[in-house]
C-alpha cells in the first residue's frame, strides 16, 4: 500500500510540475519582454551543441548558469542534420537537439532558437549542406523555388524535433529568430534588387508562422542594416552594437517607436583563423559594455559565451581582398568568458561579479585534466596503399567534389601522361589546398589562402601527376556563398595547354577512420602519410595533442575525428575530451598531408597553445 501511495504521490508531484510549466508564459508588449506578465531583461549567451561533446552539456549549461545567466541561444545547423539527401539525424550523439535543449531547462534556462535557414557561425556552408549545390536552378538564400523547398522541408523536420518544447507547451524555448544576418546578405549582394530580397526573406519567415511556432520572432543585423533584415512581426534585434542611443534610436525606427532593446550578438571575442593573429577582447572591456547594458535595461546575448570546437571537417571558412579564402580554426575558443575546454576564465569571473544574484549557484568544478607523455605511433603507411584501394571515378576533365558527391575531405587527383609536358602549372580553380606530385616525387604545394595557384612542372614521358586536394571549409559569409564548390572547379593548365582526358579521380573523405589493420609501413618523407598508435591509460580527462612538430592533416581517436591541425598557427594544439577516452587501451589514428619527418611518437599536454603564430609555416 505504501508503495502505491508513493507512486500515486511522484505522480502527482510530475503532474504539478508540468502543469506549473505551462502556466508560464513570454511575450512582447509595450516596449518590454514579459515573463508571466512582469518585465524581465534576457541574460543570454550563445553556445552550440554541435561543438561540445554531448556528455559535457550539462556541465557547460551549469556553467552559464553560475555566471549568471538566464538563457542560452544556439543555431540550428541545416548540415548536422540532413547528412544526404532527404536523410535526417536529430538523435544520434550531438546531434539530439531536443535533448539539449530539454538539459537547458532542467538547468534553469530559457532557450533562444536560431533556426537560419542559414546560421554563419564559422560553420561550414553556414549551415547549407553541401549537396543543395547539385539541385537545378537552386540560388541559396534567393526567391526561386527550389530553395524554398529545400528550406520548407528543413523547417518541418526542425519544428517536429522542438514544436513542443516551446514555453506555450511547458518548454523553455522563449524566442525563434527568423532568417539570420539577412541585412548584411542584402548589402553585400546589390546586384540583386531589394524588392527581390524582401520577397525571399518573407517568403523563409512565413514558412516558419506556418509550421506553427508560437513564441515572438526576432531578427538580428549590424543596426545600420535593418533596411534589409528587419521583418515585419518580428523584434528587430542589433549586432555588436555599443552605443545605447544608437540602439534604441534604431529599434524604433523599425519597432513602432518601442523596444525592447536587445543585442542579439554582443561579441566578448572574436573569430579565429588559420594563418593569423588570436583576436583578444581584455575582459574589462567586456564588464564595461555589460554594465552599460545592464544601467541601461538592454537585453544581451554573449556571442559566445562557450565556444567549444570544431570537430572533423564542420569549420567553415571567410575571404578578404588579400585571401581568397580564410578557413577557421578548429578550436572555436572565441576568447569567450567560458574556455574551449569549459574553464572559467578572467573574463567569466568578472562578469559574474556583475550578474550574479543571491540564487546565483556555485562555478561547477572542472574537468579532470590528464598529460598522455607519450603515444608511441608503430605503424606510417602512405597514403597511396589507401588509395590502391578505391575504385575512381573516370572522366576527360577533373570533377569538383560536388559531382562526385562528396562532401568533405580530400580528392586525389591522377593524370598519366605519353608524352612529357614542362612549364606552368595552373590551377586557378583550386580550392583550396594541394600538393602536387609527378611520379611520386612531390613538386609544390598550391594554398587557396596565399592565392598560390601555380608552380613549375616538368613532367617526363610515361609519367604519372598527382594532385592531392583538400577541402578546408566552405564560405560561411558573404556574397560568395553561391560560389562554395571544392576541389578542382576549373580547366588544369601546364605550358598554356588545357589537360584534358583520362583524369582519375579518387574519394577520400575520411569520414571515418581509416583502418591500417591490413597496411604494411610505407610511409616516406614528403608523402601523405597516415599514422597510427595506441596508448593505454589508467584514468581518463581532458588534455591537448600538442602537433608542434606535425605539419597539416587531421586527428582520429577512437573514431572521433576531432578536427585539423596546421603548423601555421596559431592554434598548435588540438582538444581532445576526456568523455571521448577509455581506460584501457585507446586508439589514434592521424591524416598528415605534408610529412616532412617521419615521425615517431605524440605527446598531450595539459593547457591549450592557440597564440603561436608560425607563418613561415604556410609558405
Amino acid at each position: 500500500m505504501k508503495k502505491v501511495y508513493y507512486t500515486l504521490l511522484f505522480a502527482f508531484i510530475i503532474l504539478f510540475s508540468v502543469s506549473a510549466q505551462q502556466k508560464q508564459t513570454f511575450a512582447i508588449s509595450g516596449g518590454d519582454f514579459l515573463l508571466n506578465g512582469k518585465p524581465i531583461q534576457i541574460h543570454s549567451g550563445e553556445m552550440h551543441y554541435s561543438r561540445i561533446p554531448q556528455q559535457y552539456w550539462r556541465h557547460r549549461l551549469k556553467m552559464m548558469k553560475a555566471m549568471g545567466l538566464n538563457a542560452v541561444a544556439t543555431y540550428v545547423f541545416w548540415n548536422y542534420h540532413e547528412t544526404a539527401p532527404g536523410v535526417w539525424d536529430f538523435k544520434t550523439g550531438n546531434k539530439n537537439l531536443a535533448e539539449y535543449i530539454k538539459t537547458a531547462q532542467e538547468e534553469g534556462l530559457f532557450v533562444i532558437l536560431r533556426p537560419g535557414p542559414y546560421v554563419c557561425a564559422e560553420w561550414e556552408f553556414g549551415g547549407y549542406p553541401f549537396f543543395l549545390q547539385n539541385v537545378p536552378n537552386m540560388v541559396i538564400r534567393g526567391n526561386n523555388a527550389a530553395y524554398l523547398a529545400a528550406t520548407k522541408a528543413y523547417f518541418t523536420q526542425l519544428y517536429n524535433q522542438v514544436k513542443d518544447l516551446q514555453i506555450t507547451k511547458g518548454g523553455p524555448i522563449i524566442m525563434v529568430q527568423g532568417e539570420n544576418e539577412f541585412g548584411s546578405y542584402v548589402a553585400q549582394r546589390k546586384d540583386v534588387p531589394l524588392e527581390e530580397h524582401k520577397k525571399y526573406s518573407a517568403a523563409v519567415f512565413q514558412q516558419l508562422k506556418d509550421l506553427g511556432f508560437e513564441v515572438p520572432f526576432f531578427t538580428s543585423d549590424g543596426s545600420w542594416l535593418f533596411e534589409g533584415g528587419a521583418l515585419p512581426g518580428a523584434l528587430p534585434t542589433a549586432n555588436g552594437e555599443s552605443d545605447i542611443a544608437k540602439l534604441k534610436e534604431v529599434v524604433n525606427k523599425f519597432n513602432n517607436g518601442q523596444g525592447p532593446y536587445m543585442v542579439a550578438e554582443f561579441y566578448p571575442g572574436w573569430l579565429d583563423h588559420w594563418a593569423e593573429p588570436f583576436p583578444t577582447q581584455k575582459p574589462e572591456q567586456t564588464a564595461r559594455q555589460t554594465k552599460k547594458y545592464l544601467d541601461n535595461k538592454v537585453s544581451f546575448n554573449y556571442y559566445m559565451v562557450h565556444g567549444g570546437t570544431n570537430f572533423g571537417f564542420t569549420s567553415g571558412a571567410n575571404y578578404d581582398k588579400e585571401h581568397d579564402i580564410q578557413p577557421d580554426m578548429t578550436s572555436y575558443d572565441y576568447d569567450a568568458p567560458i574556455s574551449e575546454a569549459g574553464w572559467a576564465t578572467p573574463k567569466y569571473n568578472m562578469l559574474r561579479e556583475l550578474l550574479k544574484t543571491n540564487e546565483t549557484p556555485a562555478i561547477p568544478e572542472k574537468m579532470p585534466i590528464i598529460e598522455i607523455p607519450k603515444i608511441a605511433l608503430t605503424k606510417t603507411v602512405d597514403l597511396a596503399d589507401l588509395k590502391a584501394k578505391i575504385s575512381p571515378v573516370y572522366e576527360d576533365t577533373p570533377q569538383t567534389f560536388e559531382q562526385l558527391n562528396q562532401g568533405d575531405g580530400y580528392v586525389w587527383y591522377s593524370k598519366k601522361f605519353t608524352q612529357p609536358i614542362s612549364g606552368k602549372l595552373e590551377l586557378k580553380g583550386l580550392r583550396d589546398y594541394a600538393i602536387v606530385y609527378v611520379n611520386g616525387k612531390k613538386i609544390a604545394e598550391l594554398n587557396r589562402y596565399y592565392k598560390k595557384y601555380d608552380c613549375e612542372i616538368d613532367v617526363p614521358f610515361n609519367a604519372t601527376l598527382d594532385i592531392v586536394v583538400e577541402n578546408m571549409g566552405r564560405i560561411n559569409y558573404g556574397s560568395q556563398i553561391n560560389e562554395n564548390n571544392k576541389g578542382i572547379i576549373s580547366p588544369v593548365i601546364i605550358n598554356g595547354q588545357t589537360i584534358t582526358g583520362d583524369w582519375e579521380m579518387y574519394k577520400l573523405p575520411m569520414s571515418q577512420e581509416p583502418d591500417l589493420t591490413a597496411y604494411k609501413n610505407s610511409g616516406k618523407i614528403n608523402r601523405p602519410t597516415l599514422y597510427q598508435g595506441t596508448f593505454t591509460l589508467s584514468k581518463t580527462g581532458d588534455t591537448f595533442l600538442d602537433m608542434r612538430d606535425w605539419g597539416k592533416g587531421i586527428v582520429f581517436v577512437n573514431g572521433i575525428n576531432i578536427g585539423r591541425y596546421w603548423s601555421v598557427g596559431p592554434q598548435q594544439t588540438l582538444y581532445l575530451p576526456g568523455c571521448w577516452l577509455k581506460k584501457g587501451k585507446n586508439n589514434i589514428v592521424i591524416f598528415e598531408q605534408k610529412n616532412e619527418t617521419l615521425q615517431k611518437e605524440l605527446k598531450s599536454i595539459t593547457t591549450p597553445i592557440l597564440e603561436d603564430l608560425k607563418p613561415e609555416k604556410g609558405q
